[in-house]
């Protein structure tokens, strides 16, 4: 507990000057912007089209961003990047209410530097590799039509809002639906995207890989039944049973063969993952696991098994913990609770 106390303390602190340096790098910056803001007003309220997007143009010659540059590539993208402006594209399947389904190849789009698309498509964008949709009346959702560009504006606290261009006027994005209660700046919005993405991509590919695997090492165990491993069967076992010896066993006693099935699918899962997207082109460059739903999917059936499963002693050493003074277990018991739920949280982040 010292040592967590220690490291919230630590984190906040260097948050806190981390805040204070960047939020007033933010106010000169920001009295910069305001500055061209006014010299370039009334220029830029043209060329939005008025009430669209007051502010929005089409920026051509922007400095690198490496940080843009970065979060590009290992963002969750509707297309894999190969090189230049060649990408190759995934099946986007996407649902507005009023309007239906539209189902299509990412290729559609006619992507670009970016990600962003040079084409709508129903209504619907492509903006750093991220299917987004234009809301408002006015913009054909209809059809394929030709844009000026994508672009965007940012609010004093650094918020972004994304336009497309069309016709000389700057209409609204709708990012894809996130059912979130808001706490992480999700909501509804105009539509749902069930589009076939890098990461679900690269899940069905491990899943896939993975699959191939095992039935390889199975036939090598039919196969050399009674004689030593060979091939990939003699890579794979030393590994099998280190996590049974070293860990399900130790930790899950004469029960552990029914909870060996999880621990390896879970371990195997996310080791192919991370594996996997170590390679920087196709079919790797997937960040699955460092991506936040993935992991709080893991996390939430790593918590269901653990407690659905715990017996009597488990939960007697969370409530009421044997052999310990009553005044130290009203202290201790708090602790265990919140602890049932931190550890999952901890293994998401």
């Amino acid at each position: 507990m010292r040592t967590l106390l220690l490291l919230l303390i630590c984190t906040i602190g260097l948050s806190a000057a981390g805040y204070a340096q960047d939020h007033h790098g933010g106010e000169q910056q920001h009295e910069h912007q305001e500055a061209e803001a006014d010299h370039h007003g009334e220029e830029d309220h043209h060329a939005a089209g008025g009430d669209h997007g007051q502010g929005c143009t089409c920026a051509h010659h922007e400095a690198y961003d490496p940080g843009e540059s970065a979060f590009h590539h290992i963002s969750d993208a509707n297309a894999f990047h190969i090189f230049g402006d060649i990408y190759l594209p995934l099946p986007c399947i996407l649902y507005a209410p009023g309007h239906g389904w539209s189902v299509f190849m990412s290729s559609k789009f006619e992507l670009g530097e970016h990600g962003n698309g040079h084409y709508a498509i129903d209504g619907y964008v492509l903006k750093h590799g991220a299917v987004m949709r234009v809301a408002e009346a006015g913009f054909p959702k209809e059809g394929k039509v030709e844009l000026e560009c994508l672009t965007e504006t940012h609010d004093a606290e650094g918020n972004a809002e994304h336009f497309a261009m069309f016709e000389g006027q700057c209409f609204p994005l709708d990012k894809k639906t996130s059912y979130d209660a808001g706490m992480m700046g999700g909501g509804v919005t105009s539509f749902y995207d069930f589009s076939l993405t890098k990461n679900v991509f690269t899940m069905i590919l491990v899943a896939i890989l993975l699959f191939i695997l095992f039935r390889a090492v199975v036939r090598g165990y039919q196969k050399n039944d009674g004689k030593a491993p060979r091939g990939i069967q003699s890579f794979m076992e030393p590994i099998f049973l280190f996590i049974r010896d070293e860990v399900a066993i130790p930790f899950l006693g004469n029960k552990y063969e029914r909870y060996l099935p999880f621990l390896m699918s879970i371990f195997f899962f996310i080791l192919g993952l991370n594996l996997i997207g170590q390679i920087p082109v196709f079919p790797g460059s997937g960040n699955v696991t460092g991506n936040l739903s993935v992991t709080l999917v893991l996390a939430l059936v790593a918590f269901l098994v653990t407690n659905l499963s715990g017996n009597a002693h488990y939960w007697q050493h969370i409530f009421w913990m044997p052999g310990v003074p009553a005044w130290i277990k009203v202290i201790l018991t708090p602790v265990e609770i919140m602890g049932v739920f931190i550890k999952p949280l901890t293994l998401m982040l």
